[in-house]
């Protein structure tokens, strides 16, 4: 009787896509640290890098890496001396940097939304806050028609607060020379509506086109969930904002997003934002019916779409006529304490002027 041969072992690879994930992962830390490094390191010393946070590849794994970045241009290689980065290889960091951080801009409104702490009865607490650094000279100059962003209803609420040189919030630093110029992010609309029940779903950022000062439709978007930087930034540095039109003739082009809420919430929404609004918060332009479409922007059925004005729309005018400024929304929070009304800006300014 014959004997059987034993069946073969049936080796188990992993799935294309799994492979070639852990692969693009590798040559991104190699990468990584190539770019700390002020002068060219051999494979082995980027192996010790690299198991020093956790990533265990052999010499011989990341010589076969470096050569397939060299080929490609991501690496240079110095013979024995081993390998920097290269310009192309900088740019494909930076690329693959952007992509992982798509969807942290919601993952931050959800962040501010709970960290916030103001009661609205009490007026007391921090508020979310959009954060920009300007030369004092240069808001003196555009005072006029930063006022009337406020006036005509265009900024989130009228109030506002000025950070001295050196003061700092969040990751932004007030250099000498300049100050803090502080709005009120319309996230905060967000963090009192979830203080009293009531959930809010952040949909997009966008221009929102006026005409007589009405709003009519949105003339750009960007959704939150698809981007790493606020959408409002990403408009004001390139310069397709009319704010000037706004507050002339009433026909421009402003900062603005779209929400959605519980329709069974709408006529409480609506209370909570006359309250903020007497106070200097609103900032509601406007408000839909339940399961209809608001301004041609379909919501989901059992909610209400939401207009909510930009906090950054009031500074946005400054690099709109050709100022320099830096501007970083949700920087941070602040005490509602700090914050000044507009009427009061004037005066406050002053103490910063040569």
């Amino acid at each position: 009787m014959s004997r059987k041969s034993p069946l073969p072992r049936v080796r188990e690879e992993m799935p294309v896509s799994r492979r070639e994930e852990r692969k693009s992962r590798h040559r991104m830390e190699i990468l990584r640290v190539l770019r700390k490094s002020q002068q060219p390191l051999t494979s082995g010393e980027i192996a010790e890098a690299l198991a020093s946070a956790g990533y265990l590849l052999s010499e011989r794994t990341v010589r076969l890496y470096l050569n397939e970045l060299d080929r490609e241009g991501l690496t240079i290689s110095y013979g024995h001396r081993g390998h920097t980065i290269s310009e192309k290889g900088l740019a494909e960091l930076r690329i693959a940097q952007t992509v992982q951080r798509v969807g942290y801009l919601s993952a931050r409104i959800d962040e501010m939304t709970y960290k916030m702490t103001f009661d609205l009865e009490r007026r007391t607490g921090t508020v979310v806050v959009n954060t920009s650094v300007v030369n004092p000279r240069d808001l003196a100059q555009c005072l006029d028609a930063v006022c009337q962003v406020f006036y005509k209803g265009y900024g989130m609420g009228r109030r506002l607060a000025i950070l001295e040189p050196g003061e700092t919030i969040g990751g932004v630093q007030i250099p000498a020379g300049k100050i803090g110029f502080c709005t009120i992010c319309s996230i905060t609309f967000n963090s009192v509506l979830l203080k009293h029940g009531i959930p809010t779903a952040s949909r997009f950022g966008g221009l929102l086109e006026l005409r007589d000062g009405k709003p009519v439709r949105f003339a750009e978007i960007i959704h939150y969930d698809g981007t790493s930087i606020d959408p409002l930034e990403i408009f004001i540095r390139s310069r397709m904002t009319n704010y000037r039109g706004a507050i002339t003739d009433g026909n421009g082009l402003i900062g603005a997003s779209f929400r959605e809420i519980p329709e069974d919430a709408r006529d409480v929404v609506i209370h909570l934002e006359e309250e903020m609004a007497r106070i200097g918060l609103g900032g509601i332009m406007a408000v839909g019916l339940p399961s209809q479409p608001l301004l041609g922007i379909p919501v989901i059925s059992g909610r209400v779409g939401v207009i909510v004005i930009a906090g950054l729309n009031p500074i946005a005018i400054l690099e709109e006529i050709g100022y320099q400024v830096y501007s970083r929304a949700l920087s941070g929070l602040l005490d509602f304490s700090r914050l000044i009304t507009v009427d009061d800006l004037p005066e406050v300014l002053q103490k910063y002027l040569p």
